[in-house]
């Protein structure tokens, strides 16, 4: 199963965990939840290992989140480079994740649809799912991995864009946070 329900300390074992950064916006009907997003693979701020980049295996890091608001019916990960030449860069698009999942095991495999109704959308190298840290020689990029919940199942169809996810979450956000790493070629 793709979905993460288990606790990470059983899963992997270490009873460290790495937190990630969190914003928090008000809605026009009331303030934002904050979650909690972490990784193993990486300190929030720290390089990503290569294993996730185009250097190397191009696998999805293991991700998970906690504190998901009340009401939350679906979650939402968006990852992005804000630093690519040629303007932000998406790397991952994910959406209708049940509301129950507490995160994604590493390797979540590309495809439009994955296990509990969970589906992926296009990144900017032109395909479904995860597309890792590719940047041009040079200094690192930052790697923003965001997760949303959402006050409802979005229900749209695989292979959109990241506009367009942007597009169906506005004024259904319930709670925001974000993870990020840092690679350089």
């Amino acid at each position: 199963m793709i979905l993460m329900k288990t606790p990470i300390f059983a899963l992997f074992g270490f009873s460290l965990l790495v937190f990630g950064s969190v914003h928090s916006a008000a809605l026009a009907g009331g303030e934002e939840k904050r979650i909690t997003v972490k990784t193993t693979a990486f300190a929030h701020g720290g390089t990503i290992p290569s294993r996730y980049s185009c250097s190397g295996k191009n696998v999805s890091p293991a991700l998970q989140w906690e504190r998901i608001p009340s009401g939350t019916l679906s979650i939402c990960l968006i990852c992005d480079d804000p630093d690519a030449p040629a303007g932000t860069w998406v790397h991952w698009v994910m959406f209708d994740i049940p509301d129950s999942a507490r995160g994604l095991p590493e390797g979540v495999p590309q495809g439009q649809a994955i296990t509990a109704g969970a589906r992926q959308g296009k990144n900017d190298f032109g395909n479904l799912g995860y597309g890792g840290p590719c940047p041009p020689p040079g200094r690192a990029h930052r790697y923003f991995f965001r997760v949303y919940a959402l006050d409802k199942v979005l229900g749209l169809k695989p292979g959109i864009s990241r506009a367009d996810l942007d597009e169906a979450i506005k004024g259904h956000i319930l709670g925001r946070g974000e993870l990020m790493g840092t690679f350089e070629r």
